[in-house]
């Protein structure tokens, strides 16, 4: 695990959503981290699984040392001000 990269589904969600979602697999080709984009653009904890694999995708598509740094950045400020920021 990283710091920065998709966040882990549970075992059995994997199982499920690579069935149901097409492309799910496609977030698999990096590592996953603690968090990441879909969650510092307010996709946390039980929120829509084909709009978390967009940020996803976006994010191993675009994937670089500055938006590794932009994430970074926003976890500490939502960590930090946002009520929600768990």
């Amino acid at each position: 695990m990283s710091l920065v990269g998709p966040r882990p589904e549970r075992q059995h969600f994997v199982t499920k959503f690579r069935a149901d979602i097409e492309k799910y697999n496609v977030r698999h080709c990096c590592q996953v981290g603690i968090t990441g984009w879909a969650q510092v653009n307010g996709l946390r904890g039980d929120t829509s699984i084909p709009d978390r694999l967009q940020y996803d995708l976006y994010y191993a598509h675009n994937w670089s040392f500055a938006l590794d740094m932009q994430i970074i950045a926003r976890t500490v400020v939502i960590a930090l001000k946002d009520e929600n920021g768990y």
